[in-house]
């Protein structure tokens, strides 16, 4: 026990047993980092410079944007920065708490869902749309779980179902609207540039499971999903975020207690920002009109350029990643539980 706990333990054996309850939830979570791949540090891109408005200068009367994953966190604090400043924010998710503010709608999906996923994309008014941010999200947690559909939830959740929406609106992005200066957009929030590499061979995580790996696949797709779908669609621009650390409920479901998840948010709020302040920090990049035409850059959460993961431009990789994401929602579209669901 360390020096301050016990200097608290004067205070009473409540503290005593809060601080043995703390060190005890502290090791465990040093021992999960442990099993944690390593990641690679992001590196700037020095060949893309973004010249951004200043938050106060933007007046976005018109603007339409849909959020997905805008009920909580990052997205509903880009959802609040957005319609303050004058845009129509169409935010998708599980609950509504922003029934009170002006210019914010809301269609309810289960995200969970490949069909719910399909039928929000078909529903989306994805012609009037100016901008499209995906911003939902979990992380795997110690034990595998899984979705009606038979998909480990954290890969349905975080990945396969924005590349179901991204697909189904992209044809349609923006080909109703009238303004010409700011091209369609999409931006597909993840941990891009850090290398992790999918288990292409299982990325259902069927044959094994580990937290850690599980949600490599998740950053994986999303950060191949953007150079893909740049690629594919050429009257659209996709771009993939980094957030870094931000305080949100995201890493919950890691720890698999809630006990430890807040003492480790406290232990480690140093590093974190709130969401407000990042939706303040990017929601100029979000309507830069620099950014047209740079289809499938990156960004961190400075809004500054970063440079792709290796492994996310290798053709034959790409390819069996995306191909092994389609037979999987193929799977679920079809009510074919796999092996180990």
């Amino acid at each position: 026990m360390g020096r301050g706990c016990r200097r608290l333990r004067t205070g009473g054996h409540h503290i005593h047993r809060l601080c043995t309850a703390t060190a005890a939830q502290s090791a465990h979570f040093h021992q999960c980092l442990r099993k944690a791949p390593e990641v690679k540090r992001v590196e700037l891109d020095k060949s893309l410079n973004v010249t951004l408005p200043s938050l106060e200068s933007l007046r976005l009367d018109g603007l339409n944007v849909a959020v997905i994953g805008g009920t909580g966190g990052i997205g509903r604090a880009f959802s609040h920065q957005l319609a303050a400043r004058g845009a129509n924010v169409l935010v998708v998710g599980q609950t509504f708490r922003d029934q009170d503010m002006p210019r914010i709608t809301f269609m309810k999906a289960d995200l969970s869902s490949m069909r719910d996923a399909r039928r929000i994309g078909s529903a989306l008014p994805a012609g009037k749309m100016d901008i499209v941010v995906f911003t939902t999200g979990i992380m795997a947690g110690p034990k595998r779980e899984v979705t009606g559909e038979g998909i480990e939830r954290d890969l349905a959740v975080s990945y396969l179902s924005r590349r179901v929406i991204l697909n189904e609106i992209a044809p349609r992005l923006g080909k109703d609207r009238a303004r010409a200066d700011l091209r369609p957009r999409m931006f597909v929030m993840g941990f891009p540039g850090t290398e992790q590499r999918a288990n292409v061979d299982d990325l259902n995580s069927e044959r094994s499971y580990k937290r850690f790996a599980a949600h490599s696949n998740t950053v994986a797709g999303n950060e191949v999903l953007v150079i893909e779908a740049a690629s594919r669609f050429p009257d659209v621009d996709v771009f993939g975020l980094n957030p870094g650390f931000v305080k949100t409920n995201i890493r919950a479901n890691l720890l698999g207690s809630r006990a430890l998840f807040a003492v480790v948010e406290w232990l480690t709020s140093f590093m974190m920002v709130e969401p407000d302040a990042y939706a303040e920090r990017l929601v100029p990049l979000l309507v830069s009109r620099d950014l047209n035409g740079r289809s499938g850059a990156m960004f961190n959460n400075k809004a500054e350029a970063i440079l792709a993961s290796p492994s996310s431009t290798e053709p034959s990789y790409a390819a069996a990643l995306m191909g092994a994401s389609d037979r999987l929602v193929s799977r679920a579209m079809e009510g074919r539980a796999g092996k180990g669901a």
